[in-house]
């Protein structure tokens, strides 16, 4: 697999106070046949992450359109599972009249470090504006996914909506910090709302330098050809690259990581990691946007696959 590197497309200009920083998890949707909307998530200065969006041309996703200058979805009310931030991540088209955003909401706690579930909000405005479903999670903590039940990836299809998501219930101490340990797992529901209590297993870590898989991204070539696009973290070297598998049925994975073609670069933002894929076909060329060096803190990039 090849891609070439367009560079980064957008930064927040910092000037709003809760914009202040980082363009985060860049998830694009395509609105129309001319504009595609990339959700991503900005920090204020207590690093709280809010939804908005960056509309930038189908035809050149370099070229940005439009900025949407309030957010979409704003951090929850005090004592909620999304109080201290939220990060869009899967943006799907439910029906006719209903976009659902599925997003990690973060909770700050005292004996761990924090918390992550996923929340669903609403547009009935084809994805301008988005109203949370409920100030709970629809992936809420479990006893077997304790911590962690996040980084959604949604897809509808055959009549139910079909979830890769990161979920854990443990922490390790790295060099005298606590970092979590999560893997990817798969579950379905019926109506995108009802989720069960247990995901399965699809994407387990099973090398010791490996502690967590971020932010999976599915695409079906065919009924008997799909990928998943990932992050992974090492404890070696602590900062996210990107990770691949092929399957024939989205649950059993083979991987690939070395094969998929968008690494760390001489480029000052992706000097020390590149994260969050996010790919999109768009008339037959196809797209990965993404984050480099601190989260996105110096903005997204995008590239084009050319094999």
């Amino acid at each position: 697999m090849k891609w070439r590197k367009l560079g980064i497309v957008w930064n927040t200009d910092g000037q709003q106070a809760w914009s202040r920083s980082h363009a985060m998890c860049p998830t694009p949707f395509r609105i129309n046949e001319s504009t595609i909307r990339v959700y991503v998530t900005t920090l204020d200065l207590q690093g709280r992450g809010r939804g908005t969006y960056v509309d930038v041309d189908a035809m050149d996703p370099t070229k940005v359109i439009h900025v949407a200058q309030t957010p979409v979805l704003d951090i929850g009310e005090p004592g909620t599972f999304d109080d201290n931030g939220v990060v869009p991540l899967s943006v799907v088209r439910a029906s006719s009249d209903a976009v659902y955003m599925y997003y990690a909401g973060f909770e700050i706690c005292s004996r761990v470090r924090y918390r992550i579930f996923t929340g669903l909000a609403i547009s009935h405005d084809g994805g301008a504006t988005f109203t949370r479903h409920q100030r709970t999670p629809v992936l809420d903590r479990t006893d077997t996914e304790l911590y962690f039940r996040c980084g959604p990836h949604v897809r509808k299809e055959g009549g139910k909506f079909r979830m890769w998501y990161v979920a854990g219930s443990d922490w390790l101490d790295l060099d005298g910090k606590s970092m979590p340990i999560y893997d990817i797992r798969y579950a379905e529901s019926l109506d995108g709302i009802h989720w069960p209590e247990q995901g399965t297993t699809v994407l387990p870590i099973t090398d010791e330098d490996e502690h967590g898989f971020g932010r999976p991204w599915m695409v079906t070539r065919s009924s008997a050809e799909q990928e998943l696009y990932y992050s992974v973290r090492r404890k070696s070297f602590g900062a996210y690259r990107m990770g691949f598998a092929r399957s024939s049925d989205g649950l059993n994975w083979h991987r690939a990581d070395d094969s998929f073609g968008i690494d760390v670069s001489d480029a000052p933002f992706e000097t020390e990691a590149v994260m969050y894929a996010a790919v999109i076909d768009v008339d037959g060329k196809e797209y990965c946007f993404y984050n480099g060096n601190g989260f996105g803190r110096d903005g997204f990039a995008v590239a084009e696959r050319l094999a």
